[in-house]
């Protein structure tokens, strides 16, 4: 059968396994956006959950566990994440108007306190066949203060047979006793031979492109093909290529629907760029520009650079809840007008 984990998490796989004779109570994977440690962590809880689990680790995929892990409705299984990541609800005819008032509701990006507190009950009964309870969570780094006091809490105490599977994109932005408490993990980035070759075998058009625009992330390289958000790309692109104030406006204008963690790692990206250029020669997300971050490499002064790339990172936190997208990307991109010119 096909297990969901990708050919470059295949080594890391295998040494997963070896923590099995002596489970952590807390697993804490870590790698960079975009390479699959949500379906891995995914899979390894199916594993430990499976009747009948396989010699690699695997879920055998037939027990009666694994149908209902994969129906989502395991008793033993509990998956935290943001709301904003969970699927959309599918319209069915007869939907009451209490939930389609709900489905309106923006949904939250955190990971709140309440969502920590739901998981009291399902740790404090007995599981359903004397096995293991596993809680997974993602990404961490979305859990608010009050939610990572909570979940501090219980690592502090975990409960007899849970095991906690928490993936991170970033791990200095969980708090240090978290860290302190949970068996770290790292998921490694595929190669690009490797990471372009899976790619092109799920027919991405264009791929080498996406892939060093994504940073080398294979699964963050698909989403946004699939996304086609190549013309609001190209339209940054441009204007970080040949900066001005009049196409600083025209652009916040134009791009101000588009979500904008966007707009905000595309210059963060381009800022890396320029940065390497000038330290090494060396780019890494956009080669098709050499010409153009090789100049601004040129003239624009060291400080003024980092300077201009701690701004962007400090962006990068606050872009999921600016009071006016339009006014959040003006003062980014003349930010960066005024730096380069």
């Amino acid at each position: 059968m096909s297990h969901s984990i990708y050919p470059w998490q295949e080594s890391s796989w295998q040494q997963l396994q070896t923590l099995r004779q002596r489970m952590p109570h807390a697993i804490l994977f870590h790698g960079a956006a975009g390479i699959g440690k949500s379906d891995f962590i995914e899979q390894f809880a199916q594993g430990l959950l499976c009747e009948a689990v396989l010699p690699d680790g695997h879920a055998c995929g037939v027990c009666a566990s694994c149908g209902w892990f994969s129906q989502q409705n395991h008793p033993d299984y509990r998956r935290v994440r943001p709301e904003s990541m969970e699927d959309e609800l599918v319209d069915e005819e007869g939907e009451g108007e209490s939930k389609k008032a709900a489905k309106s509701k923006t949904p939250s990006r955190e990971i709140k306190i309440e969502q920590i507190r739901a998981l009291a009950d399902f740790m404090n009964i007995s599981t359903h066949r004397q096995g293991l309870r596993v809680v997974v969570l993602y990404p961490a780094e979305a859990l608010n203060m009050p939610a990572s006091n909570a979940l501090l809490k219980t690592l502090e105490e975990p409960p007899p047979g849970t095991v906690f599977l928490l993936a991170s994109n970033s791990l200095d932005r969980l708090l240090p006793t978290i860290l302190s408490r949970c068996r770290k993990f790292a998921l490694p980035m595929p190669s690009h031979d490797e990471a372009l070759t899976w790619l092109k075998a799920q027919g991405v058009p264009d791929a080498d492109s996406w892939l060093r625009e994504q940073g080398g992330a294979p699964l963050a390289a698909m989403q946004q093909a699939e996304a086609g958000s190549r013309d609001d790309l190209e339209t940054l692109l441009q204007l970080l290529a040949h900066p001005s104030v009049e196409g600083a406006l025209k652009v916040a204008d134009k791009l101000q629907k588009v979500p904008l963690s966007g707009p905000v790692s595309w210059l963060q990206r381009w800022l890396y760029d320029v940065f390497s250029y000038k330290l090494a020669g060396n780019i890494r997300y956009y080669p098709r520009y050499q010409k153009e971050l090789a100049s601004l490499a040129d003239k624009i002064h060291t400080a003024r650079l980092l300077a201009a790339i701690k701004g962007a990172n400090e962006r990068r936190a606050t872009s999921d809840h600016p009071l006016s997208p339009k006014l959040f990307l003006e003062e980014m991109l003349l930010d960066y007008a005024n730096c380069c010119t």
